[in-house]
């Protein structure tokens, strides 16, 4: 499942703003939100494209974060 706290902080630390990250994608802002949102998948090129871009170290903690749940 994807991260979208750390999606966005990647994309702050490196500078950058979520236009000039769909610019970079070539897609709309409008498409990039609902990629985030879970409305719409990021593409195998689109991941590989954003980890160069952004220098993820770590991608899969990103793109395939697995979500816990939390039991008592």
């Amino acid at each position: 499942m994807f991260d979208k706290l750390k999606f966005l902080g990647k994309i702050k630390e490196r500078g950058k703003t979520i236009q000039e990250v769909a610019d970079f994608l070539e897609i709309n802002p409008a498409t990039l939100y609902r990629k985030m949102n879970g409305e719409s998948d990021f593409y195998r090129e689109e991941i590989q494209e954003l980890c160069n871009f952004l220098s993820f170290e770590d991608p899969m903690q990103i793109f395939f974060a697995e979500r816990v749940a939390e039991t008592q």
